[in-house]
């Protein structure tokens, strides 16, 4: 099975990428991120077309995420437990096959000091909790999303100007080390230790020509996943696409 998670950034304007990706890749099971609709809007019929189920969680013009898949989606959960208040569109659970797979899109927190930060370690702590309870299922599991975090300096083309962002801040990453610590393995560095290996890069500045990235998208698997992988990587191509996501797709495979 080749799972992966995107960061489309509007899924009506990613649409043709999309499409094209999905050929090209054929992967099993997609997480998305940022899909910036309502579920009623979300192009289903494109996806559906190309032989997959879809589950989405919407929200108008922000946030918004979707799972993807060539098998049935069962047990669909919508939302992180947690915050009965809290509306943003931003986690979503399914199991396909033997996997239970979460697509999420973790709160930026910027500017850090506001209630915005607040607000993105709260979700971390949320997170946390979620992450120990699916471990109690004794299956594979695998979180996969744009996690707005950069797990060390490795991962950032210039730690020293990111120092001030919340994306690199030690309470974002000691949360994210938190969810590492209860047994869950970032699938790509099983693969791949090589410094400076990016999955976003901004629009502006000419980030992308640069290579002046960071690697925030991330799959964290199980214990009972970590067990099954059989490879993981970044495909940067998508990223250098016309009318591209300022993220790029990252991939595992798993014996399932």
């Amino acid at each position: 099975m080749k799972a992966a998670t995107w960061n489309v950034n509007s899924i009506r304007a990613r649409l043709p990428n999309l499409l094209d990706w999905l050929d090209q890749a054929r992967p099993d099971v997609v997480m998305l991120q940022e899909t910036k609709t309502v579920d009623e809007a979300f192009p289903r019929l494109e996806i559906e077309d190309r032989g997959y189920n879809v589950a989405v969680h919407g929200q108008k013009s922000y946030n918004g995420v979707a799972i993807l898949s060539k098998d049935p989606l069962e047990d669909v959960e919508a939302g992180l437990a947690g915050d009965d208040d809290d509306a943003q569109a931003r986690y979503l659970e399914a199991t396909v096959g033997p996997v239970r797979f979460a697509s999420i899109y973790l709160p930026n927190g910027n500017p850090i000091g506001t209630d915005r930060f607040s607000y993105k370690l709260g979700w971390m702590e949320r997170l946390i909790d979620r992450a120990r309870a699916l471990l109690e299922l004794e299956m594979p599991v695998v979180l996969a999303g744009d996690y707005n975090v950069v797990p060390g300096d490795e991962d950032v083309h210039d730690p020293a100007a990111w120092a001030d962002d919340a994306l690199c801040q030690p309470e974002s990453r000691s949360r994210f080390r938190q969810i590492l610590n209860l047994g869950y393995t970032d699938a790509f560095r099983v693969f791949d230790d090589t410094p400076h290996r990016y999955s976003f890069w901004d629009y502006q500045g000419g980030a992308w020509h640069k290579d002046h990235g960071v690697r925030i998208d991330h799959l964290l698997v199980s214990p009972w996943a970590t067990d099954r992988l059989l490879g993981a990587g970044i495909d940067t191509a998508p990223r250098g696409r016309p009318k591209a996501s300022d993220h790029t797709p990252v991939w595992l495979e798993i014996d399932a």
